[in-house]
């Protein structure tokens, strides 16, 4: 399965939101990830329209995680940045050419189609039993207990 560049950025956005005490403007999330602006500003907004964040207004304003890191899947954010349809579509192929099955001995899905609909179940299936709490936990666990707060400080910090 291939997933946009987005889907990273948006991963490791709502990461980071988790430790912010309060909203971060998308520019900061940019300036963090080392990351256009616009680019990043696109992927919260996929987010948004998601609600999985949303957008504060006003002079403290920026995203905030709509939900707890827990309620939040890797599959959310997948959907939400690249959209909901599967990775690989039939298109029939075996009803092509000059050996051709009629149409009417198609009654099921072929086996490639059955196995790359298997496979896009499993690969589903494991990015919505994996939340942002998780990574968060992975990351304590790997970079530390004050890797993500120290992050959260940076996000806002001079932001008034």
């Amino acid at each position: 399965m291939k997933l946009s560049g987005g889907v990273e950025w948006a991963l490791h956005c709502c990461v980071v939101l988790t430790a912010a005490s309060r909203p971060v403007p998308a520019a900061r999330l940019a300036e963090l990830h080392d990351v256009s602006p616009s680019y990043l500003a696109k992927q919260m907004q996929a987010l948004s329209r998601a609600g999985l964040v949303r957008s504060v207004q006003g002079k403290t304003g920026g995203y905030v995680l709509t939900r707890p890191a827990v309620e939040i899947t890797l599959l959310d954010v997948v959907q939400a940045v690249d959209g909901p349809d599967p990775a690989f579509v039939c298109t029939e192929i075996r009803q092509r050419g000059p050996l051709a099955t009629p149409p009417e001995k198609c009654t099921k899905a072929c086996p490639i189609a059955r196995a790359m609909g298997a496979a896009e179940a499993a690969w589903r299936a494991s990015l919505a039993a994996t939340t942002i709490a998780d990574l968060v936990a992975t990351v304590d666990d790997e970079s530390g207990p004050d890797a993500l707060p120290g992050v959260g400080a940076w996000l806002i910090e001079g932001l008034g």
